[in-house]
């Protein structure tokens, strides 16, 4: 089953992009950003200010915007069967280069874990309108445990790194 990406999650004044792989089915479903109410995505990014994510969607885009907080998918599409990224082949990236082009002010790229990074790099390693944003891999905020991943607040101390680079 062929599944897609979401439009871009950008505003002017946007400095950091938050790069997922693809949304899985629970977010598709709901065509939300991190719409798994298991992940931890909205949890980190109130977390880093002390505060509890918002219920409303569009309040939770908004507070993330308010902070210079852009997010979008590496991959435009891709077969999939599930949400795992495990699982994911043929996949067609998104247009990073165009997309930072039309934003300038995005200085950082922040990947929200391994199967964003690995993609971008394969796809994006040596591009001429990329090679100056600052990169960060992060750990996912998949719902899915590891090792040294187990709640909201393990994931915050390490997404942490991308205080300095927001508004």
């Amino acid at each position: 089953m062929r599944v897609h990406s979401f439009p871009p999650m950008v505003r002017e004044g946007a400095a950091v992009l938050v790069l997922g792989s693809m949304p899985g089915r629970a977010s598709i479903a709901a065509n939300q950003y991190y719409g798994n109410p298991r992940n931890h995505m909205w949890g980190v990014l109130y977390g880093l200010f002390g505060l509890e994510p918002d219920e409303a969607y569009e309040d939770r885009l908004a507070f993330a915007a308010s902070h210079g907080i852009a997010m979008w998918d590496v991959i435009e599409s891709c077969e999939r069967e599930g949400s795992l990224d495990a699982n994911i082949r043929a996949e067609v990236p998104n247009d990073l280069p165009g997309l930072i082009a039309e934003f300038p002010g995005i200085r950082c790229l922040i990947f929200n874990g391994t199967k964003s990074h690995d993609t971008f790099m394969k796809y994006f390693k040596t591009h001429p309108a990329l090679a100056e944003l600052t990169k960060l891999k992060l750990p996912s905020t998949s719902p899915i445990p590891t090792k040294t991943m187990r709640s909201t607040a393990d994931r915050i101390e390490a997404w942490r790194a991308l205080l300095p680079y927001l508004r």
